[in-house]
């Protein structure tokens, strides 16, 4: 959807939510004034509704004062103390200070879709125009639309509450508001469901909203629906909600439990189901890049527009921002979105093994590569990483940027820590998976900025979902192995098992879970995935905290050492969801607050 159509919708509702106070109007309407009536019987207006609906989808782009997962786990850290993830990670947030609060957020957007849904059905125009079938696309993309901030309410909220088809008007009373929170697995239900009718009317490329000059990118489809079904399936079958005794106490004021206390294998069944039901869609391929490169490849999975590994993309966003914020200050950015050394750490080398199993690693010395010294920590790693990180020394060319050239990190050196009262990475490195170089956004630039789809899901992860539900329901099905080694050769380093330069097969279910962790650690990097996971796996006590960085208070050989960079506080079992808002609490008395809060 485009600005101007989100906005003329905003108008819209503001013409047509009921008012109170105009109960008693005249017995007339102005001429100029539509009615909620009016805009579900004309299809112009219809559409402009379902927009509005579409516009409740979050541009993630923004990771400092508008969504917390990358800077608050343990592979990003943002730089800069004055945004709002600066207090997230030092714990300054409270259900009187709920920060990054998108609760009635997400029900805004499900109210509309619900009112949607139960009113687009008497559309007299479109049913002039086109039968039931554009009715019935229409209700499934709103259909799917509250689905999907349901499982955005979810993974952020854990159990939430669920209204189902009964429309809560804006101006709803405190008795009307009295519904408590369902279990999680009862919550996974009803959106699974809601999902699997969506996805069952809902056109596999996107609507072209009648015109066939006229495809509208990032309208729902059946591959949206089922690929939001895979990681919902995923995240239920994970030890946080399958059979987590740790949240025994967490019960409804009628006592029923939230969480699952009895581990339920079938849900990893449904999960590789669910993930195996959009590979099976046939509509979707990793990306390759013509070349055979795979930094072009990993590249091009984000900048070559509704490309085949894409799924599900917000068309308008904020990503130049992102780039300016991760570009660094010799290319005009604001030098401020840095890898910690963990993520760092986590990339393979070119033998397909991690650092610490690998021969080809290094600690000492450095490599004259074109004139330039790299330490040898950066040598030899996959094309991940020189795809992802920039690094002391590492080259590059945008922004403001004419020709390519090393990028210092050492305190006195151009992007140092004293070249700029803030904007200066606190780890020595820089995010530049999915920065745009030629972007004009900020203070640099060479270029007409990159407009470019933001990839909320791809094909990448499908896969990843499929190996890790798979090893936990049937291990040593040979899928397993197969769709981790298709997201490697892509990547180009050596598969499990496969190929000249194969490595050996893990033996062990156990070994097994640990390669597709890593793997899922690299491939999916910096696209708001590593949050959820640290917490679905239960590991975040353990890898939150102090994170690393190299040492920015040096110059030359010094800068080389591991210092602690940052701290991103975890609190158990608080910081597993966010809390609700004392408002919300306190308007719905039904509801109960979110462990630790």
């Amino acid at each position: 959807m485009k600005n101007t159509i989100i906005k003329y919708s905003m108008a819209l509702l503001i013409l047509i939510l009921p008012c109170t106070s105009c109960k008693k109007y005249l017995d007339q309407v102005p001429n100029d004034r539509v009615t909620i009536e009016q805009v579900f019987q004309k299809k112009g207006p219809s559409e402009q509704y379902l927009a509005n609906v579409y516009s409740y989808v979050d541009d993630e782009s923004e990771q400092w004062t508008q969504n917390p997962w990358l800077g608050n786990a343990d592979e990003v850290d943002v730089t800069w103390s004055k945004y709002t993830i600066y207090d997230l990670n030092i714990g300054n947030i409270s259900a009187g200070n709920a920060i990054f609060d998108k609760w009635n957020h997400y029900y805004d957007g499900i109210r509309s879709a619900t009112y949607f849904i139960n009113h687009i059905g008497g559309n007299a125009e479109i049913l002039a125009l086109n039968g039931q079938q554009l009715i019935d696309q229409y209700t499934a993309e709103a259909r799917f639309l509250r689905a999907y901030y349901y499982f955005l309410l979810m993974r952020q909220y854990g159990p939430v509450v669920i209204v189902g088809d009964k429309e809560i008007p804006a101006d709803a009373t405190a008795t009307q508001m009295q519904i408590p929170r369902s279990s999680f697995d009862d919550c996974v239900n009803y959106v699974s469901g809601e999902l699997d009718k969506a996805a069952a009317v809902l056109p596999q490329v996107p609507s072209n909203n009648g015109q066939a000059s006229d495809i509208q990118y990032g309208r729902a489809t059946v591959g949206m629906a089922l690929a939001v079904k895979s990681r919902l399936l995923l995240y239920a079958a994970s030890p946080l909600y399958n059979g987590n005794t740790d949240f025994s106490g967490f019960k409804n004021q009628d006592g029923k439990p939230m969480i699952n206390q009895n581990y339920d294998a079938a849900k990893w069944k449904k999960a590789a189901d669910a993930a195996k039901a959009v590979i099976d869609l046939n509509l979707y391929t990793l990306y390759k890049d013509p070349s055979g490169d795979p930094v072009k490849s990993l590249q091009g999975i984000f900048f070559i527009p509704w490309n085949a590994e894409q799924i599900f993309v917000r068309k308008d966003n904020n990503l130049p921002g992102f780039d300016v914020n991760s570009m660094p200050r010799q290319a005009g950015g604001w030098n401020g979105i840095a890898p910690t050394q963990e993520q760092v750490d986590a990339y393979f080398m070119t033998d397909g093994l991690p650092i610490h199993e690998s021969s080809l690693y290094s600690e000492t010395g450095f490599t004259n590569v074109n004139g330039v010294q790299v330490y040898n920590m950066y040598m030899n790693r996959e094309p991940r990483f020189y795809a992802s990180v920039t690094y002391n020394n590492a080259i590059f060319q945008g922004g403001k940027m004419q020709s390519p050239a090393a990028i210092s990190f050492f305190v006195s050196g151009p992007n140092g820590k004293n070249g700029h009262p803030t904007d200066w990475s606190k780890t020595g490195y820089l995010v530049r998976k999915n920065v745009g170089t030629q972007s004009n956004n900020g203070s640099g630039g060479n270029g007409a900025t990159q407009a470019r789809p933001e990839v909320l899901f791809r094909l990448g992860e499908i896969y990843l979902n499929y190996a890790e539900a798979l090893n936990e329901y049937a291990p040593g099905n040979p899928d397993i192995l197969k769709y981790v080694n298709l997201i490697r050769d892509r990547a180009g380093i050596p598969q499990y098992g496969a190929g000249n330069k194969s490595l050996p097969v893990p033996v062990s279910q156990s070994d097994v879970r640990t390669r597709i962790w890593q793997e899922r650690r690299v491939e999916l990097a910096f696209e708001e995935q590593r949050w959820f996971d640290i917490r679905r796996w239960k590991i975040a006590p353990q890898v939150m905290g102090a994170l690393h960085g190299m040492d920015i208070n040096k110059d030359g050989n010094d800068f080389y050492n591991r210092v602690v960079a940052t701290n991103h506080l975890f609190r158990s079992p608080a910081s597993y969801w966010f809390p609700i808002s004392q408002y919300d609490i306190d308007r719905s008395k039904l509801v109960v607050q979110n462990p630790g809060w």
